[in-house]
């Protein structure tokens, strides 16, 4: 068999390729369509799909939007079963705040009715316990007076409160408080009694006390006070001043003694209290 020449095997190679390259087109042809179809399914499932999305979006949206008014309506419910009981509280408080003040305020005027009796009593018991010691006072007084020991039990106990009240002297300052106390006269040799005598800083008290006075016995006391550093050497630099004691002292008889420059002294409320007047200031001898 007879070679074909190159002629025929040339054209046997393009009538190949014509072949070939028609297949080619061929294959693109239905590569084309099929991928058009392909297409087409995709995009009708997709449009299914969003479809689908959609319907199953809406009916989530549906749903979700049932629940929040569910929701809603709870909340309103609630909110207005608390407003309610809210409401209640504050009036059962309100009504509370009410009894209570009220149940204070009765207290308040029990309290205030009780503490006005008691006061009451107190003030009583005070003025009978106060009149009572005035009457044991007096007793005292009127006994100390009739057993002529006045100057010791009355007088002398009050001597320092005397001294502090009128011209000042402080309680330790006082460096005697004598009662009874007899003297004699360095030349004379004679006897002198002193009812009370106190020695209080630059002053030497002399007191004298009467069961019953009068002016005469203010008048000799101021003539006995004129001499009495005769009677008391050691005290010769002291201001003598004197005290003029009874229990029971008459007015004119205490403006007497007052003008006389004399302390008065009467039974009162601190057993012997000072009778002159505030401005008074005594006399030294």
């Amino acid at each position: 068999m007879a070679e074909p020449t190159l002629e025929g095997r040339v054209a046997s190679l393009e009538d190949l390729m014509a072949d070939v390259l028609q297949s080619l087109v061929l294959l693109r042809e239905q590569l084309s369509e099929q991928a058009a179809r392909t297409d087409q399914r995709l995009a009708e499932q997709a449009a299914r799909t969003d479809q689908r999305l959609a319907e199953q979006a809406a009916r989530t949206d549906q749903r979700l939007a049932q629940m929040a008014a569910r929701t809603d309506e709870q909340f309103r419910r609630t909110d207005e079963r608390l407003a309610q009981m809210a409401a209640r509280s504050d009036e059962e408080f309100r009504r509370l705040r009410e009894q209570l003040a009220e149940q204070a305020a009765r207290t308040d005027e029990r309290l205030a009715q009780i503490a006005a009796r008691m006061d009451e009593r107190f003030r009583r018991t005070d003025e009978e316990i106060e009149r009572v010691i005035q009457e044991m006072r007096h007793e005292w007084g009127r006994l100390s007076n009739k057993m002529g020991t006045m100057a010791e039990d009355l007088v002398a106990p009050s001597i320092p409160r005397i001294l502090r009240t009128v011209i000042g002297c402080p309680d330790d300052a006082v460096d005697i408080v004598a009662v009874r106390m007899r003297r004699r006269h360095p030349e004379t040799r004679q006897m002198q009694e002193f009812d009370v005598v106190a020695a209080c800083g630059e002053y030497l008290l002399i007191n004298e006390t009467k069961s019953q006075l009068d002016a005469r016995d203010i008048r000799r006391f101021v003539r006995r006070l004129k001499r009495v550093r005769e009677y008391f050497p050691e005290y010769a630099d002291r201001k003598v001043i004197g005290c003029i004691a009874s229990l029971y002292v008459d007015p004119s008889l205490v403006r007497f003694g007052e003008r006389q420059g004399l302390i008065v002294l009467g039974f009162g409320e601190d057993v012997m209290d000072v009778l002159n007047s505030p401005e008074f200031t005594p006399r030294v001898f």
